[in-house]
């Protein structure tokens, strides 16, 4: 079975904790601190794997979780960094946020290989936090906290030409005569289950890769069918290819056919209304009679905005003329393949570690609190002021200070020493 789209879990690695320990040696008894940093998280890396061509593997692993780093040991040890995961993919595949839907990356062009999550810094051990007046820090950096993502990742094929047509018009049969790609044929409706791509080799010109598009009918758009499982594949194609049945051997109209798929194409994305078109108009080999009023027609309906080419793809009548306009189409625009830009950035939303702090039991009666974080707080905060106080007993708060020195066993009254500064302790 094609598969084109699946949403799975990723997440990086978290990093190691920073580690508090001292140096024990004959003859020292007071070492200053030795402990090691933690390790870096891995990361959630996307490749693109030239021999994939469906996300079908997703259907079954949802889950991508990168190693952690560990954390940091005595005597300096720094903790192992954790291996970074690579999840690889197919060409052309989009990775979107599940929320909001934005792009997280294009696996395409020049993004062979894209890192969408960073794996976690790794804490710094408390070696990092001897200073003059604090000798013997008690406390270490947590490692920083891993970040996960819900995504979606949606396969959109990479081809400069899409071919759009309701089924049975005869586009596997064109795709088969012009390029070398081989799809199955027969004549039931929904025959191409998944996007079959061809690469068109003109001679004395530059070839292009081509793309049947099926699944679409009066509905597509909305998901009736297949239709919603396959209009994302004509987003990145450049001109549109029209194919319709002039012959209309199964009683359609195909001036209406190409008004419908018009509409479809326009419900699922306006944009797509302003790609260069062609109309194919197929099977002119089984009009019987002199005069072709069906292509007349056609033409009077659409032309000169679209080009309507008579052809037969059994016979190869006029697919020469329609490859070559179709290549001087393409000539109006670059080479480089469409590619989706980058619409959410997963780093804008993760928080940082902040500085550590440790909250301590001295004794009975007596608390300790420390750190980094602890001491630039203070440096900035007046805390003769009525209002610095309150502030400053806020932050102690928020941050879940008092509920870490009332787990210790804290009671009214007991003292609490902020460097320098001692405080009776009331809930």
């Amino acid at each position: 079975m094609f598969a084109d789209r699946a949403q799975i879990y990723i997440k990086s690695g978290k990093g190691g904790d920073g580690h508090v320990s001292f140096r024990r040696e004959l003859y020292v008894p007071n070492g200053g601190p030795d402990g090691g940093d933690g390790g870096r998280g891995g990361d959630i890396i996307f490749e693109v794997d030239k021999g994939l061509n469906t996300l079908y593997e997703f259907r079954h692993n949802r889950n991508y979780k990168a190693q952690p780093g560990e954390d940091g040991g005595k005597k300096n040890k720094h903790g192992k960094n954790g291996e970074d995961l690579i999840i690889k993919v197919p060409e052309g595949t989009v990775i979107r946020e599940v929320e909001t839907g934005k792009v997280v990356a294009d696996m395409s062009g020049d993004n062979q290989r894209v890192t969408v999550l960073n794996g976690g810094r790794g804490g710094k051990g408390n070696q990092h936090y001897a200073t003059p007046t604090m000798q013997a820090p008690k406390y270490a950096q947590p490692g920083q906290q891993a970040m996960e993502l819900n995504v979606i990742l949606e396969l959109k094929v990479i081809a400069d030409v899409g071919l759009v047509g309701f089924p049975n018009v005869g586009k596997s049969t064109l795709l088969s005569r012009v390029t070398n790609a081989q799809p199955k044929i027969a004549n039931y409706h929904f025959t191409t289950l998944n996007p079959n791509l061809g690469v068109v080799d003109l001679p004395g010109g530059k070839g292009f890769v081509i793309a049947d598009i099926p699944g679409l009918i009066e509905g597509a758009s909305e998901g009736v069918g297949l239709g919603h499982e396959f209009l994302r594949h004509i987003e990145r194609t450049k001109v549109i290819i029209h194919m319709v049945d002039a012959a209309s051997v199964e009683g359609r109209d195909p001036i209406a056919d190409i008004k419908a798929i018009n509409a479809e194409l326009e419900a699922y994305n306006p944009d797509l209304l302003n790609r260069p078109q062609v109309i194919a108009a197929n099977k002119i080999d089984a009009i019987y009679g002199e005069s072709n009023t069906i292509i007349d027609d056609i033409k009077k309906e659409f032309e000169p905005e679209i080009k309507v080419y008579p052809i037969s793809a059994v016979s190869g009548k006029g697919l020469k003329e329609l490859l070559y306009h179709v290549r001087e189409m393409l000539d109006e625009f670059d080479d480089a393949p469409t590619v989706f830009e980058q619409e959410y950035d997963p780093k804008q939303f993760f928080d940082n570690v902040e500085d550590p702090y440790t909250v301590e039991k001295i004794k009975d009666g007596l608390y300790s609190i420390e750190g980094p974080r602890i001491e630039r707080m203070l440096g900035y905060t007046n805390l003769e002021s009525e209002k610095g106080f309150v502030f400053f007993q806020n932050f102690m708060k928020e941050n879940g200070i008092l509920d870490e020195l009332e787990a210790l066993g804290i009671t009214d009254g007991d003292t609490v020493k902020i460097y320098g500064h001692e405080f009776d302790y009331y809930k």
